[in-house]
């Protein structure tokens, strides 16, 4: 299968690609891939474990193997014999310029960056450009995912984002201040009828424009925001607490990390976006909201190294307080990176068993997903074992 990157060049997106080329390779196990548990052992009858890769990139890194490099310089987040022994798959692997509509002011962290409006382009010849780009690289099986930086939270317009039509109309009239790359990205996939994922908070394909459009066009998409660390522990930890009618009068979470991520939550409006989707989680799980506290800082000595410590005040029998803590060391690309590759193929298997929409049952790799409430990562699990076992 092929999967089209937005964001190719950052750290998730190239770890990614080392790890699929490293296990065809036979130089690398499966270890963190879900979609290699018992349950979807089938899966590789569907779809097989062999990639292609290609993708859009506002930074001008010339190709996959540099852009690896450079994260690996920051971070040696793997053995670089590794890297070297798939060198020759990633130099061909080179990103098209993409768009930064909107983006925020956090990109001004990534450094140099190319994007297509610089050219002066117009809306419609931004989604012209970036559908061509992604047209000439795809195939019946491919799928789209989004891994680029978090963007401001979205400044919504009933106009533009409730219909189809609107949104079309906002390309239109190039009302570029109500778009943002994400949107763009997911309508140039949904338009080409290929399966889309969006693994960030950015609004991607999940305003009502794009959900009518995914449902007209039969294409699944799934999202939003990788679940892949302090708040994978938090709705794992969480039903404990329900399940033993212990009451959370309070939690506390205070997350630092480096590298290009960091730079880009460390300014307000693209931090925005990410703390209420880590913020959210509890209230769903618990049908009430204790006192919370959600702190993400930059800290750059930490690089890709995502750090967390959580608070937990909670109350037992006889009302007696009491405390929990926990401490999320990991490194982040290390822990999303196989997420992007599991998504890619359920989301491909939902494409060849017809299903056209948001599809909920992959709620189990996000944050906030779509259109179903279930937070509970044990409850979520068993609705993703349950729809592959039903449709395989």
């Amino acid at each position: 299968m092929k999967i089209w990157l937005i964001g190719a060049y950052g750290i998730v997106s190239t770890t990614a690609m080392i790890g699929a080329k490293a296990i065809e390779r036979g130089i690398s196990p499966k270890i963190g891939l879900v979609s290699d548990l018992p349950p979807f052992k089938t899966l590789d009858e569907h779809i097989p474990f062999k990639f292609e890769f290609g993708g859009h990139e506002i930074r001008p890194m010339g190709n996959a193997y540099l852009a690896a490099r450079e994260h690996w310089e920051m971070n040696r987040h793997f053995e670089r014999d590794i890297l070297e022994a798939v060198r020759t798959d990633l130099e061909d692997i080179v990103a098209k310029k993409g768009t930064a509509i909107n983006c925020g002011s956090g990109i001004e962290g990534l450094g140099k960056i190319e994007t297509l409006e610089e050219e002066g382009l117009t809306l419609g010849e931004i989604v012209e450009r970036i559908a061509e780009d992604i047209k000439s690289f795809s195939d019946g099986e491919t799928v789209v995912i989004n891994v680029a930086s978090t963007e401001p939270v979205l400044k919504w317009s009933e106009e533009y984002h409730s219909s189809i039509e609107g949104f079309e109309r906002m390309i239109d009239e190039d009302k570029k201040e109500f778009a943002s790359a994400s949107m763009l990205y997911a309508y140039a996939a949904l338009k080409l009828k290929l399966p889309y994922a969006n693994f960030t908070p950015s609004p991607g394909s999940s305003i009502p424009a794009l959900k009518q459009l995914a449902e007209k066009n039969g294409v699944p998409h799934a999202g939003n925001d990788g679940k892949t660390g302090e708040t994978l522990v938090k709705t794992t930890l969480t039903p404990m607490f329900a399940y033993r009618n212990l009451e959370i009068v309070g939690w506390m979470s205070y997350n630092i990390l480096g590298d290009y991520d960091g730079k880009v939550l460390a300014a307000a409006d693209n931090k925005e976006s990410k703390v209420l989707s880590k913020d959210k989680v509890l209230e769903k799980m618990l049908g009430y909201s204790p006192y919370s506290i959600t702190e993400i800082q930059y800290f750059p000595s930490l690089v890709d190294n995502k750090t967390a410590f959580d608070f937990i005040h909670f109350k037992g029998f006889l009302g007696k307080l009491m405390k929990f803590y926990f401490i999320w060391d990991a490194v982040d690309a290390i822990v999303a990176a196989p997420l992007i590759l599991d998504i890619a193929r359920f989301l491909l298997f939902a494409k060849k068993k017809g299903i056209g929409g948001v599809v909920k049952e992959l709620a189990f790799f996000f944050k906030s997903p779509m259109d179903v409430d279930i937070i509970n990562t044990h409850e979520q699990f068993k609705l993703l074992e349950s729809w592959f076992s039903r449709l395989s």
